[in-house]
């Protein structure tokens, strides 16, 4: 694989550090992948965060509603609907605010951790990038 992912695990979710939006963007379409983008630049709170995710990740209305329905969205209803090639998710600027602390922060990433996880028992590549604002 010549990409700027050949040494990035299948699975995972990580800082975006020396990647380029523009190169995993690339990168997925080269892999046949879905690529997935969300700037969050804007959002000041959890419900910002969810409702930008789900417009921008073009996913249901009911994303916006919690954590929970963002990690069925990105897993469940994706597995029925037939076989997936792989996703590269990035979350540019997820904010870091009173409104959205660190406690946040970790259980959005755990969301993309778990959909890592529940996508790499089914072989099927899922990395998610992301980055603070």
């Amino acid at each position: 694989m010549d990409t700027p992912l050949r040494t990035v695990r299948t699975n995972i979710v990580q800082s975006i550090r020396a990647f380029r939006v523009s190169d995993l963007q690339e990168a997925a379409q080269g892999l046949g992948h879905h690529f997935l983008y969300a700037n969050l630049a804007q959002a000041q709170s959890r419900q910002d965060v969810l409702d930008l995710i789900a417009q921008q990740f073009m996913l249901p209305a009911n994303v916006g509603k919690n954590f929970d329905a963002l990690y069925d969205c990105l897993t469940d209803p994706l597995h029925k609907s037939g076989p997936q090639p792989g996703f590269i998710a990035v979350l540019e600027h997820i904010p870091a605010n009173a409104k959205f602390d660190k406690e946040a922060r970790e259980q959005l990433l755990d969301i993309f951790r778990d959909a890592a996880d529940y996508w790499n028992d089914r072989k099927v590549p899922f990395r998610c990038f992301y980055s603070f604002l």
